[in-house]
């Protein structure tokens, strides 16, 4: 609340701030040195990330950027290694290139599909089968799961595990960028480490749908966490007494992952309620929103998604209902809306006011 003024923030669940839960843990957390692995706090959260995704051993990092990161830096541990990733993957998109820039990794793309998978056939081709000295060495597929850019889109299980057969049947890895996985587990009801069993290594973030205020967890094998946690001092990632942080990780896991479905409800609703309108300008499809985002459509020659997103932020003096709505656009035509555990049921009514009357507003001002 600003003034008279109500922020319903939707920006992106990256803004969620820490519960009262987890500002008690992280003050009253034990403490070490977790570069000498002498952190007790972090030692739990990562066994009890591990056990949770159904993997060996698990690493506390500052992102799951890094995660990503470690997760490439590992697998291909050769010079001039390629993996293979979706072309609207975020480890393509929204990462800096930092699989080229600092592992010196090359990406080769397969287009993704609307629900966040990609052509089993097409993958099947990208992949160099006894390559000569001109080639790179595939090493690694990266998959996303909830697919940011397709909408928080699930991946399906039988899907997952062709990806992981074709893996095993040419040796190479499958890394999942799970940043969202726990959205992924609710939506389908099954645990956590059903949806990461056809993958070599996985990661979560602790810092978006679950509310903690920093970090991720790469997950893996012993062997793959040890390397990963070498690479991870490199990359200046050593933590010290992290604890304090890992402590809010640890109230996550226990408190945080079945609460998701209250962030579905809530983006469904705000999705039911634009699609109801029947816009031609304004485009949901409603079968597709699963989880915790929504991307809303404009097909309109005449404005632009940051203009519709301006004008929801904005309050101007006429306006009847004195809220303003956060949202984020990627290009042109999309918005993404992004609710978390702050959000509440009177926060999705008002931001449906909200949209709905701009919505209206600029139907009537473009149709002129």
């Amino acid at each position: 609340m600003q003034g008279d003024v109500r922020i319903v923030d939707l920006r992106s669940d990256t803004i969620s701030k820490p519960t009262q839960q987890m500002r008690e843990a992280m003050y009253n957390a034990v403490v070490g040195d977790d570069v000498y692995g002498e952190d007790p706090t972090v030692v739990e959260l990562e066994r009890r990330s591990a056990e949770v995704l159904g993997k060996e051993d698990a690493a506390f990092v500052v992102s799951g950027t890094m995660a990503n990161l470690l997760a490439i830096m590992v697998h291909c541990n050769q010079r001039g290694s390629e993996m293979i990733s979706g072309d609207n993957g975020h480890t393509f998109r929204f990462e800096q290139g930092g699989s080229a820039q600092i592992a010196g990794v090359q990406t080769a793309l397969v287009k993704n599909n609307e629900d966040g998978t990609f052509n089993l056939d097409e993958l099947r081709q990208r992949i160099r089968k006894n390559p000569d000295f001109h080639e790179p060495v595939t090493s690694l597929i990266v998959v996303e799961n909830t697919h940011n850019l397709c909408g928080g889109k699930v991946l399906p299980l039988d899907w997952l595990e062709k990806v992981g057969n074709i893996a095993q049947e040419n040796n190479i890895a499958v890394h999942m960028d799970g940043a969202r996985i726990m959205n992924a587990a609710v939506y389908l009801q099954v645990p956590p480490k059903r949806v990461a069993k056809d993958v070599d290594s996985v990661c979560f973030c602790l810092s978006k749908g679950l509310g903690a205020p920093i970090g991720a967890m790469l997950c893996g094998s012993k062997s793959f966490i040890s390397k990963a946690k070498r690479f991870r001092k490199a990359l200046g990632g050593g933590w010290r007494q992290a604890g304090i942080l890992a402590a809010a990780g640890l109230v996550a896991l226990d408190t945080m992952i079945d609460r998701l479905y209250r962030d579905h409800e809530h983006t469904y609703r705000i999705a039911k309620a634009i699609s109801d309108l029947n816009s031609p300008v304004f485009k949901i499809d409603l079968k597709s929103v699963q989880t915790n985002i929504l991307i809303l459509k404009l097909n309109s020659s005449k404005f632009v998604a940051k203009d519709f997103v301006k004008r929801i932020t904005d309050v101007q003096e006429d306006d009847p209902i004195k809220v303003s709505v956060r949202a984020s656009s990627r290009d042109k035509q999309h918005v993404r809306f992004v609710t978390y555990w702050e959000i509440t049921d009177d926060d999705a009514d008002l931001a449906i006011a909200k949209i709905l009357f701009v919505i209206k507003d600029f139907e009537n001002k473009y149709s002129e």
